[in-house]
This record gives C-alpha cells, structure tokens and sequence, in this order.
C-alpha cells in the first residue's frame, strides 16, 4: 500500500527535462533553462529510438550548451512486452548510445501489468557506467506491484522513474496523490520524477505536491515564440 499522506515541502531546486523529439527545440529549451534532455523520436506513439546522427547531433549540442542528454530506447510503438530480436536490437541502441557519448539511456520493460524483471535486468547490465531512466511504461505496472518495483529498480541501479500516475487522459493534478505516495514509497533510494502534462507553468507546484526534485515534459521551459 503506497502512502499518500500530503507532502509539504518543495525541493530547493529542480532539474527539467526536456522532451525533444529529434533536434526540435533542444537548443532552445536548454537555453530556457532545461538542463537535461530526453531524445526521442515519434512522439505520436510515445516516443521511439532516433537515428544515429540524430543522436550524435543531439548530444554535441547538449554537451556543448552544458547541458546532459538521455536516448530513448525503444524499437517500436505498442507495449513494453519485448521479444528477443527486440531486446537484442535494444542492447546494440544502448551500446551505440555509449559509443558516441549520451550521458544515459531511457528504457522500460513490463509485461502483464508487472515490471519484466529479465528483460529489465539485461539491459540494465547492457547499460552499465550509464544513467538510467525507467520511463513511463512504469504506469503500465499494477499500482500495488509499483512500490516493490521502485525498490527493485533502485537495486538494480536506476537513477529515476518518469511516471504520470495514472492513464495519461488523466490531468497531472488528479495524479498527484500516487505520486507523492510513490515517492514516499522510494524513501530517497530512487526518484519520481513526474511527466505528462507537466509545463513550464505548473512544474513548481506539481514537483512540490509530489516531493519531486526533477520533472519532464515538451513544454517544461518556456520557448518564445
């Protein structure tokens, strides 16, 4: 049972990340104050490994703007239920991450509604000397299966989980009670860190209702026009 008493302080300062979907306003969200980005591809289904020099590009632009960058590892659009070619593809997209210098790799592996320990072990271990984060196929875990599966992700070296949750129709705000009951849940071993539906305008009080010291979103800077 996750405890979802009310959280009262709010953390003294906030990393964003930003969501980029290829090179689209990565430069421009870091310079509005993001400080870690998260590269993907296709958001329409949720967000899909980019290419290669996509990745290059996006990393030198990041590192040189002082700020991190994340790859999303993710084959296709659908669930987290992978099959061996899959996890073998996903393997070499974590490699190739290393290989030309992300900071880390964004991956999550559920099936059945629990989070797929197998699958996630190998390529946490793929993965080794990388952060990592467990995106948010974590909502597609059971709530009462998710506070074993922080503790279990933190085990396994995971430096955070981008979670919404609930079902992403759902606004962040009707959300924020799980959350800050996962994050009591995690008790400081690993991160929550909220997303979807999360902005520039609402990222201080939802990250203060969730005891959250980061937060990630396409909109968490504001870009002018």
């Amino acid at each position: 049972m996750i405890d979802a008493r009310p959280q009262t302080q709010a953390p003294a300062a906030l990393t964003l990340e930003f969501c980029a979907e290829n090179l689209v306003g990565v430069e421009d969200a870091i310079r509005a104050g993001a400080s870690r980005v998260e590269l993907c591809d296709d958001l329409s289904v949720g967000g899909v490994t980019p290419a290669r020099d996509v990745i290059a590009r996006a990393v030198s632009l990041a590192h040189g703007l002082g700020a991190t960058a994340m790859v999303m590892v993710r084959p296709r659009g659908g669930d987290f239920a992978y099959d061996e070619g899959e996890l073998a593809r996903m393997e070499r997209t974590i490699a190739l991450a290393g290989e030309i210098g992300a900071d880390g790799v964004v991956f999550g592996c559920v099936r059945d509604r629990s989070l797929d320990e197998e699958a996630t072990a190998r390529l946490a271990h793929a993965a080794a000397g990388l952060d990592m984060t467990f995106h948010m196929a974590f909502d597609e875990i059971s709530p009462d299966r998710q506070a074993a599966a922080l503790a279990w992700l933190a085990d396994a070296g995971f430096s955070r989980v981008l979670a919404h949750g609930g079902d992403l129709a759902r606004l962040i705000e009707s959300c924020l009670p799980h959350l800050e009951g996962l994050t009591r849940a995690a008790a400081g071993r690993i991160s929550v860190m909220p997303g979807g539906g999360v902005t520039w305008e609402n990222v201080e009080r939802v990250c203060e209702a969730v005891g959250a010291s980061e937060a990630h979103g396409t909109r968490i800077v504001r870009i002018a026009p």
